[in-house]
């Protein structure tokens, strides 16, 4: 899985310019509080960078007296090797769904004790059993917030090169040559993550979506070598800033990603239109989960403070902040209107029937995925 809510580096808040440093500032430069190589008492949350409210943490410690450190991954694979190797000195971790069955197995996580969980009674159920297809009896992760993976785009951009019909609510726009050829001229991005590409490879190739033959590997690199030359870059850090300072035209990226250079373009004035598809083939979807650590230094303030997270008006402040939803059926009154009202983050049932989850594979068909992805980015 490739970085989640801050996906520009640290040093993209220093850029000059205005629309990355507009986005950066407003969105990811929510700020560490300390490393968790420190001594201090507390509760240490490893988390994607910015994936959280800035004031989140200086509130639960101002009511309860307990200091929140955190440190920042960019990407699930590092995260979950640093887990693996335990000592780690976190207590809260924030784990995608298909990472779970892996952390699991591992033993390098400590089953939740619902008796410390006042506030498990706000999760949707229907979120909460689609976590159960990785955790099984929902014993080690609660969900956070979640997402889809789906097309963002320049509307007048993707217009002047395809015309009118451009199939932008299509697979089509990306994996048909005659298409991205054509959108090579004012460029074409992925995220930096081989679960997801991949994945949509083997969907739009009307194959399963995490298929356990390794052929169907080899068709999906067959179809991503063929219109590789017409990627500029995949970068999960870069793509939502470049599409909104107009650098490129489309992105194999995330909804909350495009909302923002949406946002960003509306408020610099810049007539630059900025949308999201989930295509009618479908996109994928993915939940992000607080876990807690087998040998988490503090297990009882980690819990407070996932139960924290956990109430209605406390979650509402991170989705309000990333723009991703929340798994809180109780929260959604303190979700901002303009956000739970729009369909790229919050869609309708119909559509929500055509997501398609992103599932573990065996270790096996991992390192084979892995291979794929390298040749892809390489070209060769």
């Amino acid at each position: 899985m490739a970085m989640r809510a801050c996906r520009l580096d640290k040093d993209s808040c220093m850029s000059k310019s205005p629309l990355r440093t507009i986005f950066a500032a407003s969105l990811l430069c929510a700020g560490i509080s300390t490393s968790v190589g420190a001594v201090e008492p507390g509760v240490y949350l490893y988390n994607w960078f910015g994936f959280i409210a800035p004031e989140t943490p200086k509130e639960f410690e101002q009511e309860t007296g307990t200091s929140v450190h955190m440190d920042a991954f960019d990407s699930a694979e590092i995260m979950q090797s640093k887990v693996m190797a335990g000592r780690t000195g976190y207590d809260v971790v924030v784990a995608t769904s298909n990472v779970l069955p892996s952390l699991i197995q591992a033993g390098v996580l400590q089953p939740l004790d619902r008796n410390q969980l006042s506030n498990l009674s706000h999760i949707d159920p229907d979120i909460l059993s689609q976590v159960a297809v990785n955790d099984p009896g929902n014993r080690y992760a609660v969900p956070y917030l979640w997402g889809t993976t789906g097309i963002g785009y320049d509307v007048d951009k993707v217009k002047a090169v395809l015309g009118d019909n451009a199939p932008v609510n299509s697979w089509d726009l990306i994996f048909k040559e005659e298409n991205i050829s054509k959108l090579k001229s004012c460029g074409v991005a992925m995220l930096d993550s081989p679960s997801e590409i991949i994945s949509i490879a083997l969907h739009y190739l009307g194959l399963p979506s995490n298929s356990r033959n390794p052929d169907d590997y080899q068709k999906a690199q067959a179809l991503l070598l063929k219109i590789r030359p017409y990627v500029l870059y995949f970068d999960s850090s870069r793509i939502d800033s470049d599409l909104a300072d107009g650098n490129i035209c489309a992105v194999v990226g995330w909804a909350n990603g495009a909302l923002a250079a949406q946002a960003i373009n509306e408020k610099a004035n810049t007539g630059r239109k900025i949308a999201y598809s989930l295509p009618r083939e479908g996109a994928l979807v993915w939940s992000e989960n607080l876990v807690l650590l087998k040998d988490a230094p503090h297990p009882k303030e980690g819990m407070a403070f996932i139960n924290y997270m956990l109430r209605p008006e406390i979650i509402a402040k991170s989705s309000n902040h990333t723009l991703y939803p929340n798994a809180n059926k109780d929260a959604t009154e303190f979700v901002e209107q303009k956000l739970r009202d729009n369909t790229w983050i919050y869609p309708d049932k119909k559509t929500v029937a055509t997501l398609v989850p992103l599932e573990p594979l065996p270790l096996k068909l991992e390192r084979i995925r892995t291979r794929v992805w390298t040749k892809v980015k390489s070209g060769t």
